[in-house]
């Protein structure tokens, strides 16, 4: 992605800003959009001191500082985080069959981790913090969806007592190329002639790219209000179509492909707003945003009394704008990522 510094917050400037789970995809991603800003110093926690290593060889800035630690550990962040000014918490673990099988790993580091970022930003003055979701915590059927969605509800709660601290998230689906997502899989099967391995062809997943992951953040940086969650409305395609485009661009009209059946804890279609929440979202064009529900913990407003609330139809993977096979192919040809391969 080509830094837009012009388009970066005015208040960002001179700032110090803290990235968790800062070596990957999208720490990756929003650290280059900010290297040659005026922002101070752009701070990295993770845990992989050889990923820290790479990006600093690669990138030879001042302006970035590399903190070994783990969100699990509120010990192992709390440097990093005092002194920050602002947050981007991204994170997690976020691969659905680890999860599936690991599912305590998957609640220690997406809801304690996050409860320990948000502590420590609430315990040191940090002015804004903004936390990356999933879709999948929409109607959770797997771990990792289950302890995406918990973390929302943690966002929210710590947004509560948090009055100097503005806590709010983004929610959005597949990010195209980001690690461990199916795109790179099937370029690595395709470089390698293996067969593309799909699970069901008319799984349909939302497409969105790195850059309009960066921007949704700022978008909820400039405009959350505590407990905000924001969603980017995006098109979807089925991973049969995916494949066949990639398939369009490496010119292999014949190459085959397998389907290998649903992996664990797998949907059909992913939901980026629930019918539930569309009572309290706002469409901004653009985006959604889900307000929180402002009642307090009074009984009588859950037993007793309630609320009457206005069911709509839901924002899902299988309802959005669906691509075919062409108008994919345009859109990956248009990442950096596939032009570079």
């Amino acid at each position: 992605m080509k830094n837009k510094v012009n388009n970066i917050p005015a208040r960002l400037n001179d700032s110090v800003l803290c990235i968790t789970g800062g070596t990957g995809s999208f720490g990756h991603e929003i650290m280059s959009f900010f290297l040659d800003s005026n922002i101070k110093e752009i701070r990295i926690i993770s845990r992989d001191e050889k990923k820290q290593d790479d990006m600093r060889k690669r990138f030879l800035s001042e302006k970035l500082k590399f903190f070994i630690g783990d969100v699990r550990d509120k010990e192992s962040i709390k440097n990093a985080i005092n002194g920050s000014d602002y947050i981007f918490h991204a994170a997690a673990l976020k691969q659905v069959p680890s999860c599936e099988f690991f599912p305590m790993e998957a609640l220690k580091t997406n809801v304690i981790g996050t409860d320990n970022v948000l502590d420590c930003a609430i315990k040191y003055g940090v002015k804004s913090v903004v936390c990356l979701s999933t879709d999948k915590s929409v109607y959770p059927i797997n771990a990792m969806g289950i302890s995406k969605a918990l973390m929302e509800k943690v966002i929210i709660a710590r947004s509560r007592e948090s009055s100097k601290t503005i806590i709010c998230a983004t929610r959005y689906g597949n990010v195209m190329g980001s690690r461990g997502s199916v795109i790179p899989l099937f370029i690595k099967q395709l470089l390698r002639s293996d067969p593309i391995t799909i699970t069901n062809p008319k799984m349909t997943r939302f497409m969105m790219s790195l850059s309009e992951a960066v921007h949704l953040v700022l978008y909820a940086f400039e405009n959350g209000q505590p407990g905000d969650i924001f969603v980017q409305k995006s098109p979807a395609t089925t991973i049969e179509t995916l494949a066949k485009a990639m398939l369009k661009i490496f010119d292999k009209p014949n190459h085959k492909i397998l389907n290998i059946g649903d992996r664990h804890g797998e949907k059909l279609y992913e939901s980026l707003v629930s019918k539930e929440e569309m009572f309290f979202a706002s469409d901004l064009g653009k985006y959604f945003r889900i307000s929180p529900d402002s009642r307090d913990l009074n009984y009588n407003s859950f037993v007793s009394e309630g609320k009457d609330t206005l069911m709509s139809k839901e924002y899902n993977s299988h309802n959005t704008e669906r691509l075919d096979t062409d108008q994919t192919y345009e859109l990956l040809k248009s990442q950096d990522f596939i032009n570079e391969i």
